[in-house]
């Protein structure tokens, strides 16, 4: 049930449905090579909602853009929100999410750099009560341990690489130019911390130094099957795991057992 499409006399009886679970596909607009459109990570984010919604009663919430991609502000058409308007952001809309009844509220991540930002966020529940649970899953990590099967070698997927290129042929393949894949290895990384990374130095630049243009991964072996097959796992990955979640009364107990110990340690 997407949540903008239903009415405000429906609304309450959603809610109940999907037993007071609403799922936020967080993603980003940022480049995708030079063959896949800005949105990608929203369309598939939306994509695997949608199907999961298929298999399960929840609330689809509207497509969330507005997360972390700092690495990608030297590209046109990125969208990069200050950090601490992004945190704050995202605190108001779960709290206008529990507002409306939703108390259970699942972070599916679409975003590959989002990944810091979420591990972050996930303790501010430790710091004031909250009269709501936030889950956290990673679709693609939940997909990629089903053992996809790929027409393509192992290690030569990416970002805007033949995984996403293949999601897009089955969810949009109208905003996908197969033609401007580069022929060169474009794809490959550069390297350019290489003496860093060999020591175990990581840097803010890190993703820049190796990808520049946001391309990482030969996408010209992407299909349209693979990629609906693979949105379809990663949903039933989700899909299970809301039912986990619809289930959970653990959570919300340790939540608040954990705040009052942090008030009072007598």
């Amino acid at each position: 049930m997407r949540w903008e499409e239903l009415t405000g006399d429906r609304f309450p009886e959603a809610v109940k449905e999907a037993e007071g679970v609403c799922l936020i596909a967080l993603s980003v607009v940022e480049r995708h090579g030079h063959h896949l459109p800005l949105g990608t990570d929203m369309y598939e984010g939306r994509g695997i909602l949608t199907r999961v919604a298929a298999l399960e009663p929840v609330i689809e919430f509207p497509d969330y853009v507005f997360t972390s991609i700092p690495e990608a502000r030297h590209l046109a058409g990125t969208i990069s929100i200050d950090g601490d308007l992004m945190v704050r952001l995202l605190d108001n809309v779960c709290r206008e999410i529990a507002r409306n009844g939703l108390k259970k509220i699942v972070f599916v991540n679409a975003h590959g750099g989002n990944n810091g930002l979420l591990a972050f966020y996930n303790m501010l529940p430790l710091y004031q009560p909250r009269d709501y649970v936030i889950y956290l899953i990673n679709p693609f990590s939940q997909a990629m341990s089903g053992q996809l099967e790929a027409p393509w070698e192992a290690g030569t997927d990416g970002h805007a690489g033949p995984g996403e290129t293949s999601m897009m042929l089955a969810l949009r393949p109208d905003l996908v130019h197969m033609d401007k894949i580069p022929k060169d290895s474009e794809y490959k990384a550069r390297e350019r911390l290489r003496a860093l990374h060999e020591v175990g130095v990581q840097t803010g630049i890190w993703w820049y130094a190796d990808y520049p243009t946001h391309y990482a991964g030969e996408a010209s072996t992407a299909t349209a099957a693979t990629g609906d097959r693979w949105l379809n796992q990663a949903a039933e990955g989700v899909a299970r795991a809301v039912r986990v979640i619809k289930a959970d009364s653990v959570a919300k107990q340790l939540q608040d057992e954990f705040f009052a110990a942090s008030q009072d340690h007598s």
